[in-house]
């Protein structure tokens, strides 16, 4: 059995969750999300949890087993509480500004460059430097994230460049001057 797919789900109060066949919707105070179960993967419904049990013990059922339980998971946390992603921006001059539906970001190149915000996630800006990603699907608040600092990844030498809070750049010596 796997770990993770044998811990029953806990629901908190709030939250609904309704299956129609293989497709799993979860409602809660933040929005609704679904996913579909593949096949070989039964989730049970029960008063206060969700159970996710596999049909047999092949391959392809054990390695969605603890997948789908993790997504569910995942899902009754993100419209019960949400989940966030901050980013750091350093760098002299650089900065970020949420206009409407756009992120705009001066971090070095010759004009600011504009990063389209999806449907579903909020971004704030916090003194023109700190980022905030939120939202309820905790894979496209990660993915945002990923995209925001794809954008212009921190430099080893100066560390310059958009990194995620927390995150260690390694720094690289840069060339000494000769005697």
């Amino acid at each position: 059995m796997s770990r993770i797919g044998k811990m029953p789900v806990e629901i908190p109060a709030g939250v609904k969750i309704s299956q129609d066949h293989s497709i799993i919707r979860v409602e809660g105070p933040k929005g609704k999300l679904s996913i579909e179960a593949p096949k070989g993967v039964e989730v049970i419904l029960c008063e206060k949890t969700v159970e996710i049990r596999r049909s047999s013990d092949g391959r392809r059922e054990r390695s969605f087993h603890g997948l789908v339980r993790t997504l569910v998971d995942n899902m009754v946390k993100g419209v019960s509480k949400g989940f966030e992603k901050g980013l750091e921006i350093s760098g002299v001059g650089y900065r970020a500004e949420v206009a409407g539906d756009m992120l705009k970001l001066t971090v070095g190149f010759s004009a600011p460059v504009e990063y389209a915000i999806p449907e579903g996630i909020q971004i704030k800006v916090d003194k023109q430097v700190n980022i905030l990603v939120s939202g309820i699907d905790k894979q496209q608040v990660g993915r945002v994230a990923s995209e925001i600092r794809s954008l212009k990844k921190p430099e080893p030498y100066k560390g310059k460049g958009i990194k995620y809070v927390g995150e260690q750049i390694r720094r690289k010596v840069g060339k000494s001057v000769g005697a």
